[in-house]
């Protein structure tokens, strides 16, 4: 989920609290669908640590227990993971996406003992984000395979594509992690042996998520790719287009959240909003995908 702030850069509690009713509220539930506070596209790494704890209490009263919350940490050391983690899961979070600690330049047994050691301090799911585009971030197959025996890693975050033959090592584990894709081609990943994805527009229209995954659980998948690609194409170069002005993961999405009726604010400098150019030409977008727009 995107972080709403207000025309300050401040938490915006009261409308991230409506945010996820919303959601709740359009049929995002237990089993079918987790949300996802203070990661990358919610601006993770901008928040204060007196601030992602309010995000995330927010965001578990607000969903009552009706779906599961998950909280993410951030290229943090060992100790401050665990710190974290205690945090998050002491706040209601039901499972943690954990980044590795890039900055420590990692090993592979560095890898697996940071994600072994966060294990042993909480007992909530733990889904490792593979951020192998950064140095330090890569994990081996052999790495994730070893880390089938910690307890509470039971899920992995994975870049990989079927254009380059990466969904090929994912494979070999498929059977002991749930892989959830992070490359925008769920379908293909599903289709390798995946679980799940990271969705693109849940904030803005939940209903057009949850019938992607539904014909996903129907074995659809031609469909639900056909539909998928329908909106995420364009989002994707509306991405392209925004990037060479300013970056930032959230700008696209809180400008369709201002588009559909929701919006949630701006993004936090340096990055900077759409402008009217833009705004419009994502208006026509979504005017093409059969949406209201309100905003």
């Amino acid at each position: 989920m995107p972080t709403p702030f207000d025309d300050d850069y401040e938490l915006d509690l009261g409308t991230t609290y409506a945010m996820v009713q919303r959601i709740v509220e359009a049929g995002v539930s237990n089993g079918r669908g987790v949300i996802k506070m203070g990661s990358a596209l919610g601006e993770g790494t901008m928040l204060r640590d007196t601030e992602w704890p309010a995000l995330l209490r927010t965001a578990v009263r607000a969903a009552d227990g009706k779906v599961p919350i998950m909280s993410a940490i951030h290229y943090k050391d060992t100790v401050r993971a665990i710190e974290d983690a205690k945090i998050a899961a002491d706040l209601g979070a039901a499972a943690i996406q954990i980044t590795p600690a890039i900055h420590n330049d990692p090993s592979q047994q560095d890898h697996y003992d940071y994600f072994y050691d966060i294990s042993n301090a909480v007992d909530v799911g733990i889904m490792v984000y593979h951020t192998k585009w950064f140095n330090g971030g890569e994990i081996e197959v052999d790495t994730f395979l070893r880390m089938a025996d910690i307890d509470n890693v039971v899920a992995i975050k994975w870049p990989g594509s079927a254009e380059d033959g990466s969904y090929e090592p994912m494979r070999k584990f498929t059977d002991r992690f749930n892989v959830i894709d992070n490359t925008a081609s769920p379908v293909n990943c599903i289709r390798n042996g995946g679980h799940g994805y990271v969705q693109t527009v849940l904030d803005a229209n939940p209903e057009h998520e949850l019938k992607v995954w539904d014909l996903i659980q129907e074995g659809k998948l031609d469909e639900a790719e056909k539909l998928y690609d329908s909106v995420y194409d364009d989002i994707k170069e509306m991405y392209q287009l925004v990037s060479k002005r300013t970056g930032g993961q959230s700008l696209v999405f809180k400008a369709l959240s201002v588009i559909v009726g929701h919006p949630l604010g701006p993004p936090r400098p340096p990055s900077k909003p759409l402008n009217d150019e833009e705004m419009e030409q994502l208006r026509g977008k979504v005017r093409s995908w059969g949406w209201e727009v309100k905003g």
